[in-house]
């Protein structure tokens, strides 16, 4: 890792809710410290509206989001990454691509707003919670003394923050 501005990928399958919700998380609160990306093994080519929703009326900037395939960031001209972490467990299960750089990895796994049935008031409520569960870990991750740690310590805390248990959704 260089010590400077990290580089973070966020991975999910369709790349529509969970990991870009991550990525504009990131990109807020790890202002100056993060570069935040999200990709998908199979993106649906599209952010999921209620997702969108959220994003906005909480005053995040949307316009760079977009769902996009993680081949982008295995190409040899792609930006190292020094962090990837899944966020859903389909993704976790799929072989990634050699990523350049070595990053260090994590699972984080959460609930899959696709997948949510229900009124529109309730899937907007579901996609709240998975809001407020990113914006925890995210929130623990950028304090961690990244520079202060050893790899396998790192690690730990890494892993430890995806162990956390999500709430139900």
């Amino acid at each position: 890792m260089s010590g400077g501005v990290y580089n973070v990928l966020f991975l999910c399958t369709g790349n529509s809710a969970r990991s870009i919700m991550a990525e504009a998380i990131l990109a807020r609160e790890g202002v100056g410290r993060f570069n935040a990306f999200s990709a998908g093994s199979k993106p649906r080519g599209e952010i999921d509206g209620t997702v969108l929703k959220i994003l906005t009326s909480t005053n995040y900037p949307v316009a760079h989001l977009r769902s996009k395939s993680w081949e982008e960031f295995a190409a040899p001209d792609a930006p190292a990454m020094d962090f990837v972490f899944t966020v859903c467990d389909s993704a976790a299960a799929e072989p990634c691509p050699v990523w350049p750089g070595q990053p260090m990895t994590a699972h984080w796994s959460l609930p899959d707003p696709a997948l949510f049935t229900g009124s529109e008031a309730e899937k907007a409520a579901f996609c709240a919670d998975i809001m407020r569960m990113l914006n925890t870990r995210i929130g623990i991750f950028v304090a961690l003394p990244i520079r202060g740690l050893d790899r396998l310590a790192l690690q730990r805390r890494l892993d430890a923050i995806g162990a956390e248990a999500p709430a139900e959704a």
